[in-house]
């Protein structure tokens, strides 16, 4: 007996050696074959996940991100205490103890594939799992065995190179939450707005249990789904001992607040940040801007911004008023919407007074029309459609019609909420403001709309510029030795032309007004005084100005070049502007401070780049010419705003462009107004009547900002003299509308005649 037993004991040690070596030789092959098919692992030294770009205003709020994956990195002490525990118990419990893999939970799969026929999931380990979300090219996703015997080798590689924080920082940076967000950081701010360090136990649980499939588990998707989740993670949680069973009860029992799947928020620079990122693409690659968290700093003033893109708006529409009503192009009366089914996407974001979104018109009365707007109504009173000319409200809309209303205040005893009736506007505009002594751009406002047209015509828009060059002319003609006393001569004229025929110039209200200061046919805007200063002055040399402003364009050598024949970009001609505040230093324009890299490494620094356009003198005198056209000249009305202003303004042939572009002693602000395809805007809409009004706005806005009235700065060698501004000769004591007139020194008159 005792060697039948002995026997039997040999030859199952036999039997268990072979079927070892089986073993062993089985696993020494699947590892020739599959060892050199998965990724170096040394390459998680350099772990460097795609991350969000942001891009910044001054204020250091954010304009907008690029990315590919929404993740933030953290650290491990950055994850609370209450998501380890809620993860490591809903995931892996023996995270701390297992070398990768998890074998008790291998024979259980094993077995259920055998019993099932089919590839059993819930065997991978945290470690398995980030595996395959590092390397999803190698890996793979496909419930294989090929799938599971590479994440198992990559698995106890990683475990061999890393500690165990390290993994599960690692992990929480890596896996997807949902909604775009990848890592507990990015899901903690999109579910409820707070950092992953801030977790209470119950959104700790809910972010742990929806792990496995949050498209199906989100709180967003399925609430039930996402409440079982979480009740799931809390059981796990209280049977380790992380929580009490009283905790976990309590935290089941709370309800799920979330701060609401985001919603796209009206972008506060959207034609600025789009030209920020085409720089940063076309310098860096889309690689850099979409993957590797750079964080891009930009002068941009939110509030001016804001201000800015109101002013812009607003102006248009009132421009488009006076063009008349347009009928609604939409209806939705007999359509599968409906009247109360159709939704706006603007309805989804708050409303406020003040504000323009679209409505549904219900009824449409002689006196009053009825339009929703999201869940409630609002009514527009005869008052509120005047403007359109039409004595009824039934001649202008029928119930179903797709309007834009004005909201106002809402009414102490909750009746219906007052508006006024808007239309969108057809023509376009575009506004850009400029920090004098730095070129750093503050605001850039390049369309109407920005999911209407993409087109930025702050910057791309090359257009007829009008009278906005004339101070390149006047400039010439002071830094050459004219003063704003010299007299020149409004008569008619005829200068010889190509092809044999003569150039005559003449002004827009067909009249000349003979002999008048430089100051005059600058404040008014004459157009044959600057002809015929050009011609004295030489159209090459004029242009050579045109050169240290900033113009790029070449201009043609004419003489009606004078009057704005060339045509330039609004960012052109507002940095050009801001030299004559800047003490005639033009400063490139700016659009980024600084880039820096994901580790706060500096990728860019923008300083600003002076350049001596014109002498300090010359520009304090075009300086105080310009603010002679605020004061008496064609931009009067922004006398007004009582602040120390220049500028000028430009109207183009058949009113097809208007301008107005002016300056505080610290920032210039450029307006231009027109059509896209060149086309009257409308009769008499001229740079004031257009332009200067948006312009208006926005320096009210700006002027409101600001701690203190500036002064421009005045060089050492002007001087002051009375002035007669009708002749330009000194005015005797007691002249009546004499004038303090500011000349170079050496140039000033000192006889009773001006020379």
């Amino acid at each position: 007996m005792t060697r039948v037993v002995i026997t039997l004991a040999r030859q199952f040690l036999v039997i268990s050696l072979f079927a070892l070596a089986a073993l062993l030789g089985l696993l020494s092959g699947v590892l020739f074959v599959y060892a050199g098919d998965v990724p170096e692992i040394s390459a998680l030294d350099d772990y460097a996940p795609s991350t969000i770009t942001r891009v910044h205003a001054a204020d250091g709020t954010v304009l907008d991100e690029f990315a590919t994956q929404r993740r933030v990195v953290i650290r491990y002490d950055q994850i609370s205490p209450r998501l380890r525990q809620a993860i490591v118990s809903s995931e892996d419990r023996e995270f701390d103890s297992h070398f990768g893999l998890s074998v008790p939970r291998i024979v259980i799969a094993l077995v259920k594939d055998v019993l099932e026929r089919r590839m059993a999931s819930g065997a991978s380990t945290l470690t398995q799992q980030l595996a395959r979300n590092l390397f999803p090219d190698t890996i793979g996703f496909e419930k294989t065995w090929e799938r599971k015997i590479k994440e198992a080798i990559v698995a106890i590689q990683i475990e061999k190179r890393f500690t165990k924080p390290e993994i599960f920082t690692l992990y929480c940076n890596q896996i997807y939450l949902g909604h775009g967000a990848y890592g507990v950081e990015a899901a903690s701010r999109i579910y409820f707005g707070k950092s992953a360090k801030d977790l209470s136990l119950p959104e700790a649980a809910l972010i742990a249990g929806i792990i496995q499939t949050p498209s199906r588990q989100s709180p967003y998707v399925d609430l039930e789904r996402a409440r079982g989740r979480r009740s799931y993670a809390l059981s796990r949680m209280a049977e380790d001992g992380y929580v009490t069973p009283a905790e976990a009860e309590a935290a089941r029992e709370s309800p799920i607040v979330t701060v609401g799947l985001p919603t796209q928020e009206n972008a506060v620079a959207p034609y600025f940040v789009e030209e920020v990122r085409k720089y940063v693409e076309s310098k860096y690659g889309a690689k850099a801007l979409y993957e590797s968290g750079l964080t891009i700093r930009t002068p941009l003033d939110p509030t001016l911004q804001r201000a800015a893109t109101q002013a812009l708006q607003d102006g248009l529409r009132e421009i488009d008023k006076r063009r008349g009503w347009r009928a609604p192009k939409r209806n939705v009366a007999g359509s599968g919407e409906g009247i109360d089914a159709v939704s706006f996407p603007r309805w989804k974001r708050p409303m406020e007074s003040g504000d323009v979104v679209p409505g549904v018109v219900r009824t449409a009365e002689a006196t009053r029309l009825v339009v929703r707007v999201g869940s409630t109504d609002v009514e527009i009173g005869r008052d509120g459609f005047a403007w359109t000319g039409r004595g009824s409200g039934t001649a202008l809309v029928k119930p179903g019609d797709v309007v834009d209303v004005r909201l106002g205040e809402p009414p102490a005893d909750g009746g219906t909420a007052p508006a006024r009736l808007e239309q969108a506007p057809l023509v376009e505009g575009a506004v850009l403001a400029i920090e004098n002594r730095s070129g750093r751009i503050l605001a850039m406002v390049g369309g109407y709309s920005f999911d209407r047209s993409k087109f930025n015509r702050a910057v791309q828009a090359m257009r007829q510029l009008g009278s906005t060059f004339k101070p390149v002319v006047y400039a010439a003609a002071v830094d050459r030795g004219f003063t704003p006393a010299s007299v020149l001569v409004d008569e008619p004229v005829s200068f010889p032309g190509g092809s044999g025929r003569a150039y005559s110039p003449s002004n827009y209200d067909n009249r000349f007004w003979g002999p008048l200061t430089l100051r005059r046919a600058l404040e008014q805007s004459r157009n044959v005084p600057a002809v015929r200063l050009m011609d004295s002055l030489g159209p090459k040399t004029v242009l050579s100005y045109a050169r240290r402003l900033g113009f790029t364009a070449n201009f043609p050598p004419y003489l009606s070049t004078a009057l704005g024949a060339g045509e330039a970009t609004l960012l052109e001609v507002t940095s050009a502007f801001s030299v004559f505040p800047n003490q005639g230093v033009r400063m490139a324009p700016q659009a980024i401070t600084t880039i820096v890299d994901r580790e706060g490494n500096l990728v860019e620094e923008n300083r600003p780049q002076p350049d001596d356009a014109l002498r300090a003198d010359t520009a304090y005198v075009m300086t105080s010419l310009l603010q002679g056209v605020v004061q008496r000249g064609t931009a009067a009305r922004a006398a007004a705003l009582d602040w120390p202003l220049g500028g000028k303004t430009g109207t183009t042939n058949d009113y097809t462009d208007a301008w107005f572009v002016g300056f505080d002693p610290d920032i210039t602000v450029g307006v231009w107004v027109g059509y896209d395809q060149k086309r009257p805007i409308g009769p008499s809409e001229s740079g004031s009547a257009a332009a200067l009004p948006i312009w208006m706005d926005v320096m009210r806005a700006w002027i409101a900002t600001r701690p203190e009235r500036p002064a421009f700065a005045s060089p050492g060698n002007v001087v002051l003299v009375a002035i007669d501004p009708a002749t330009g000769s000194p005015a005797a004591a007691g002249t009546p509308g004499a004038i303090p007139e500011v000349f170079i020194s050496g140039t000033q008159p000192d006889t009773g005649v001006f020379p």
